[in-house]
């Protein structure tokens, strides 16, 4: 027994100096200067790349402690700016201005699940391009609604998940689409009645917001009654997020500003004699001819008619590149999360739109 018993003080002392000697590895860390952490990460940041993987280099750097991650915070700047998804938070931030997003969609019918992933190369059949995972989504049915449940972990898809980022529900006829984000798009922003889901874990978006299912747009097909040659009309109204808000202020929020929504309407597209069938450019993003191929552009708000916007710029666009491969490319105002989701409702038989 007095044997078993020093053994067992061992044991213990042994695990207690394995705890001390890691605490001191991550004071050391922390005891680092401020200026000399913030140039340490502003290097690694230089060097980083655009994209992933190089990428990982800088989130490595701000899962140091929290005087790193504050450093990171400061110097990383919001995908507006930088072009770059580099944290979770970059995924309810717009797009850049001057080009979009590259990103691609891959789906599985067995499951019903879809898979967000943001390009690395050029390559579109998905083969050469394992692409870098960003979010899932899976379809589920309730009752007369379909639900789109969409989260950061591609293995927990639940409302009840602390990676859930948000919903896509549909009406009876597949034609109506209603986007819940987890979070208040702005400040003093209700909660949906819809069920609610307990806080985010460590991988939630914005630490210090409550969460919940808000409404934050709707995405209608028009009926085709008629049976009309041509593509599927869709209109869009988005509550965008904030260009000026930063990754800082998302993990820090002190405020949350309505900006607004965002009317958006599908591309007409051309008929084309030759080919005797309906086209749009998509600079060879899209490759196989589908009714859910679609454009995006901005639109007049009807209760602003005098109001100017630019109908030719493309701010989202998704078409098929092979029987489950489905291209993304998005850019400001519209979130990863919204563009994500917009797509999600182009999935599925309409047949009165089409």
């Amino acid at each position: 027994m007095a044997a078993r018993s020093e053994c067992g003080e061992a044991v213990v002392e042994e695990e207690a100096v394995d705890g001390r000697e890691e605490a001191e590895e991550d004071n050391r860390w922390a005891r680092l200067l401020p200026e000399l952490v913030a140039e340490v990460v502003r290097r690694v940041e230089a060097d980083g790349g655009e994209r992933w993987p190089a990428r990982k280099d800088v989130v490595s750097c701000a899962s140091v402690c929290r005087r790193w991650r504050d450093a990171a915070a400061v110097v990383v700047r919001p995908l507006p700016e930088s072009g770059k998804i580099t944290f979770p938070a970059s995924l309810k931030q717009p797009g850049p201005k001057d080009f979009p997003i590259q990103c691609f969609i891959k789906r599985n019918k067995k499951n019903s699940t879809f898979y967000l992933y943001l390009g690395l190369t050029n390559n579109l059949t998905g083969t050469a391009d394992k692409g870098k995972f960003l979010m899932a989504a899976r379809r589920f049915r309730r009752g007369p609604h379909t639900e789109y449940i969409i989260s950061l972990d591609a293995d927990d898809l639940s409302q009840g998940s602390n990676a859930y980022m948000g919903k896509l529900r549909s009406d009876f006829w597949g034609t109506n689409f209603r986007i819940y984000d987890s979070q208040p798009p702005y400040d003093g922003a209700k909660a949906s009645s819809t069920r609610s889901i307990r806080r985010f874990g460590s991988r939630r978006i914005s630490p210090q917001v409550s969460s919940g299912n808000f409404d934050v747009g709707q995405v209608s097909y028009k009926y085709n009654l008629l049976k009309s040659r041509g593509p599927r009309r869709m209109f869009c109204t988005i509550e965008c997020p904030s260009i000026q808000e930063t990754w800082e202020n998302s993990l820090k929020v002190k405020s949350l500003r309505r900006m607004g929504t965002t009317i958006l309407k599908n591309k007409a597209p051309r008929w084309h004699e030759h080919l005797q069938c309906w086209c749009l450019n998509f600079h060879g993003r899209v490759t196989v001819a589908s009714v859910k191929n679609f454009q995006l552009v901005a639109t007049v708000d009807p209760s602003h008619p005098d109001s100017i916007v630019d109908e030719e710029t493309v701010l989202l666009q998704f078409g098929k590149v092979d029987s489950d491969m489905f291209t993304m490319d998005y850019r400001q105002p519209l979130s990863a999360f919204q563009a994500f989701a917009i797509c999600l409702s182009s999935f599925g038989t309409k047949l009165a739109c089409e």
